[in-house]
Parts: structure tokens; sequence; C-alpha cells
């Protein structure tokens, strides 16, 4: 029967693992390390924590004056017919001011205890949360594209926030708890030490109750924050992508997915729950106990005259003080352990490191002249065993234009990635006027390249903070100017604000043509002698994609342009064209010997059923490809 009601009793407090959880959980770390780690950020509020001890330590010495005036109205009456009589009413009136004094003083110390404290911890949250951020901001292309972004968001707000606990709201209660212990045991011992003795006979039961529960709660507290990771992570993919959602009837089953996450995230609260809830009746138990025989023992000596009726009920206060912090501290450790669990993924996140790193001596390059050639480059995205390019080399000389066409998954956008150095290649370089891309400072590289990628990547903001985004100190002259070149002033000007109207999450109260001239706006405004155009026309009718030709021919125009798309209509006239297949290059040339050769690039162009007239920014004779 025994050995029954204790499996029943671990069943009641574990967590269940989940198998197949959509964010794995942040891999264990010791609290000291997370201590020793989170400890830097505290350095803008140090100064002001000897304030917060001070006020730690008169808040006790108050609270313990009051309870001794309490002593001083008891012992000054007499007992007649059970009733306690005043012996002299004139003290009454300075103990009245001194124990409003002691009120009034209790309440500046505890706002200026509240207001400082605040501040401490919203400095270390300030931070704490921008270092995460930034830290974030600077990881590689490949850890977004492996990472649930909804998880990310998740660690960004919440797990911060239980950082802030585990860091400085513990740390400041626990000072406060220790320093009132010490406090109302000084005066414990000195009204009785040897009822004091007996009260502390109990206080290991305390420690031994924390010390077996904080595990359990900390597993639980691991869990509840998984899985709110796992709940953001689902809610971000399923609203990000709602019209997919509606279009396919997917409702019930993203609903269905979410529902997992949040019984899972139910089941962990409701873990932590029992546990607290077994927790709290031990406590109060323990406490009960060292308090009755106390009470006991001091109702004995005042029996035998050995100790006065105030000092007996002043003392059962002051062990109430006493007991306080006691609890309060294990329910503290307990509070610890579960903001250890957050602190677990913000380092998880703090430990990730860019696959791409500038190196220490790395160059400036100025004002680049946008000779770019591939040597040799073959490279295989991480986590994978298939070459997504292999041994691929071509230069393109400065103002002229390359073509990259392919079936999808031929390997033309990793080129793009590889040009805008999101990752290193494997085997061979890849070089801007003739320098290795590891060798330049990636900001001043990135400065050098402009990009219409295949997403038209529009943000929630004005028409002008749109296109100012390639160049934030752009005048207005310049934002109009880039506007009428992408031939997107027209349609600004009809819209409710003008430059001013807000676009909408991703741009979407405008059409795909729109974006994506506002694209070609933000490029134009960037002005980067290397410009890359990745399936410029993707996702847009006819009558669209022929009116955004013009723009992006005055886009190309003196700049060392890389034309990535599987449609012939925006790359029959480049200067040359590479054909990949399978990450190799299969075939390169113009677009006249291409056709001739009537090979790979022939039956590309027979797919297509090419009939626009495509772009043409230089002379089609002129050969740059080596």
């Amino acid at each position: 029967m025994r050995r029954v009601s204790l499996h029943v009793l671990r069943r009641l407090l574990s967590v269940a693992d989940d198998p197949d959880a959509v964010v794995a959980a942040a891999p264990p770390v010791a609290p000291r390390d997370a201590f020793r780690r989170f400890w830097p950020y505290t350095r803008g509020g140090r100064r002001f924590l000897i304030p917060i001890l001070v006020f730690s330590v008169i808040g006790p010495v108050v609270d313990a004056a009051e309870i001794w005036l309490f002593k001083i109205v008891v012992d000054d009456k007499i007992v007649v017919d059970d009733v306690l009589v005043p012996r002299d009413l004139r003290p009454f009136l300075w103990i009245a001011l001194a124990y409003t004094g002691l009120i009034i003083g209790s309440g500046v110390l505890g706002f200026a205890d509240d207001v400082t404290s605040t501040w401490v911890s919203e400095r270390f949250l300030l931070a704490l949360r921008s270092d995460v951020f930034r830290h974030v901001q600077g990881l590689s292309l490949g850890f977004f594209e492996r990472r649930r972004l909804g998880d990310v968001l998740s660690r960004i707000t919440g797990d911060v926030d239980a950082v802030e606990t585990f860091l400085l709201s513990g740390v400041a209660d626990g000072l406060y708890y220790v320093i009132r212990l010490g406090v109302f045991l000084g005066l414990l011992f000195y009204l009785r030490w040897d009822l004091t003795i007996l009260a502390l006979v109990i206080v290991p039961l305390f420690w031994c109750a924390a010390r077996r529960f904080s595990r359990l709660i900390k597993a639980a507290s691991r869990e509840r924050r998984r899985r709110s990771g796992s709940i953001s992570a689902i809610a971000e993919e399923s609203l990000g992508n709602i019209a997919l959602v509606q279009a396919y009837n997917r409702q019930e089953t993203e609903e269905h997915r979410f529902a997992r996450e949040s019984v899972g995230k139910f089941r962990a609260a409701m873990a932590s729950a029992r546990i607290h809830a077994v927790y709290s009746p031990i406590v109060e138990v323990i406490e009960l106990t060292g308090a009755l025989a106390v009470m006991g023992l001091g109702t004995w000596k005042l029996a035998q005259g050995q100790l006065t009726l105030g000092g007996l009920l002043v003392f059962l206060a002051l062990l109430s003080s006493l007991y306080s912090p006691i609890r309060g501290l294990s329910h503290l450790t307990n509070t610890f352990y579960a903001a250890s669990a957050s602190a677990e993924r913000i380092i998880e996140l703090l430990d990730q490191r860019p696959q791409v790193v500038e190196a220490a001596d790395a160059r400036r390059v100025g004002r680049a002249r946008g000779d770019v050639e591939f040597r040799g480059v073959s490279f295989r995205y991480p986590g994978t065993s298939r070459w997504a390019l292999s041994d691929v080399s071509f230069h393109v000389t400065p103002g002229t234009t390359l073509a990259l066409v392919g079936a999808s998954g031929a390997g033309k956008s990793t080129v793009g990635k590889l040009q805008l150095r999101f990752y290193d290649p494997d085997q061979g370089s890849v070089l801007l006027d003739g320098t290795d891309l590891r060798d330049l400072q990636l900001s001043e590289l990135r400065e050098n390249v402009a990009v219409v990628l295949q997403e038209t990547l529009v943000f929630h903001g004005t028409v002008r903070e749109n296109i100012a985004y390639g160049r934030p100190d752009a005048a207005e002259a310049d934002i109009v100017a880039a506007a009428h070149a992408a031939d997107a002033h027209d349609f600004i000007q009809l819209l409710p604000e003008g430059y001013d109207t807000v676009v909408g999450q991703r741009g979407r109260t405008l059409s795909g043509g729109q974006a994506q001239r506002l694209a070609i706006a933000r490029a134009m405004i960037r002005d980067a002698p290397v410009l890359i155009l990745d399936e410029p026309t993707t996702g847009l009718d006819t009558q669209s994609g022929r009116r955004i030709m013009e723009p992006l021919r005055r886009l190309m125009a003196g700049r060392t342009t890389i034309v990535i798309s599987h449609n012939l209509i925006t790359t029959r006239d480049a200067t040359s064209t590479l054909v990949l297949d399978g990450g190799r290059v299969v075939e390169r040339g113009t677009h006249e010997d291409l056709l001739l050769r009537d090979g790979a690039y022939a039956s590309l162009h027979r797919l297509n059923g090419v009939t626009v007239p495509a772009l043409s920014t230089s002379p089609p004779a002129r050969k740059v490809l080596s």
C-alpha cells in the first residue's frame, strides 16, 4: 500500500517528456555558472545596490521596533478579572507617537526601496534584452533557417524577464530575508535564548523540504518555458501564413498543433501547481510544530514566573517574523530554480556563434569597382550531404551583367548568398575587386551590394521608411527620385497618405508589383556598385512583370549585376549566361551562342516560350566570362 501511494505521488508530481517536441529543451546549466554569466549585465545599476542593502537592513529594524513597542504596552498593564488594565496612561502618548513615526518611516523606506529596486531591475532587463537582440541580429542566416522564429521571440521576451528574477529580484529578496532573519534572531536570543534554540530545531526541516522539491519545480518550469516557445513558434508560423492556411482549409490542423502544445504547457503548469500544493502544507506543518513547541515551553515559564506576559507575546510575534523569512528563503529556492530554466534557454541562445566570422585584421574596401569572381567554389548547407554548388567558377567585370539560369534547386540563389557572405564556401573563394570576401570587413562588403530578393521584403512602416531603408540618411529628394526611377511615384501618390502611408506588415496593403517596385526603389537609393536580382519577377503576372522591366533596366545600368532566374524574360540579353544544374555549371556563353548549341539553355528557352522583350543593359557581343 505504501509503495502504491509513493508511486501515485511520483506520477502526480512528474512532468512528461515529449519525444516529438516542436522546440527542444535547452542544455542544463549549473545555477552558479548561470549567475556568473549574467552578473556583468548588472554593471549599470550596481551603485544602487548599497542603498538597497541599507533599505534591507533598516526595514527589519523598524518592524522589530514596532513589535517591541507592543511588549512595552502589554507589560505596562495589570490583570484584573482576566482583563488587561493600564497602570498609567501617561506613557501611551509617546508610545503612540513613536508607533506613528515608525509607520511613516516604514512607508518612506518602502517607497524608496520599491523605486530603486525597480530601476535596477529594469536597467538589467534593458541591458540583457538589448544584448540578446544584438547577438541574434549578428547570427548567420543559417541559424534562422534552422530555428523557429516564434521560439526565438519567446526567449527574447518571456525568458529574459525570468532571468531578472533569477539574478536580481531573487537575490535581493534573499538578501532581505537573511538580514531580517539576523535581526529577529538577535532579538529572540536577547529575550530568551532557551526558547530561541528550541525554535531553531526545526529549521533544517525547511531546507530539506526546499531541496527535495526544488528539483521537481525546475523540471516543471523547464517544460513550461519550452512549451511557451513551442506555442509562440506555432502561432507565428500559422498566423504569418494565414492566407495559405485558409486557402487550404487547414485551420483545424493548425488548431490541433496549437492545442497540442497548449495542453503540454497546461500539464506542465498543473504539475507545478501540484508540487506547490504539496509543498506549502508541509512548510506550514513544520512552522506550526516549532510554534507549538515554543508556546508550550513559554507558557510553562510564564506560570513559573520566569517570563512576563508581554515577553511571551512579543516572543511569539518575533518568532512568526523569524519563520517568515525562513519560509521565504525556502520558497525563494524553488523560485530560483524555476527561473534558472529560462536562464538556460537564454544561455543556449547566447552560446550560438555565427558561421560567418569577420577576420581580426579584416580590410576596409571603401566603394568597390564591382569586379566579382568565383574561383572553384563548392558549398553545401550545414547539416546536409548534397553539394549545393560544386566547382563553380565565373568572373564578372564592372558594369556588366551575368545571368544565372537553371531549374529550381540548381544552386542559383546560393550564389547570391555567398556573394553577400551569408555563408562561406567550403572550397574555393569568392572575390570582390580581387580580394577574398573573408578578408574584407563584413559591413563594408554588404554596403557595396544591393539586392532585390525573390521574396519581396517590406516592413510595417511608411512608404518613405521602406525606401529609405536602403540608405537611412537619404534626403527627401533622393527618396522621391528613387521612387520615380523605380516607376513607383505615381502609385505612391494615389495612396491615402502618399509617402506617409503605412503599408502594413510585409506590405500586405500593396499589390505584388507595387511591393516589388518599392524594393527596386530601395535598391536604387542604396546606389551600390554590385546588384543581385534574385528571381525579380517571381509571383508577378505578365503585366506586372512587364511594368518592372524598365525600372530594372535603370537599376542595372552601370552596375555589376547578377541576375538569378529560371525565367528567361529577365536574362536572355545579359552580357553572359551561366546554366546551372545540380550545383554544377553545365553551359556558359552569350544568349546567341547557347541557343546555337541547342543544349540545356535552349531547352529552358523553349520551355519558357519567351516572346517578351528582355532586359538589355550592355552590348550582347561583349564577353566577360572566364
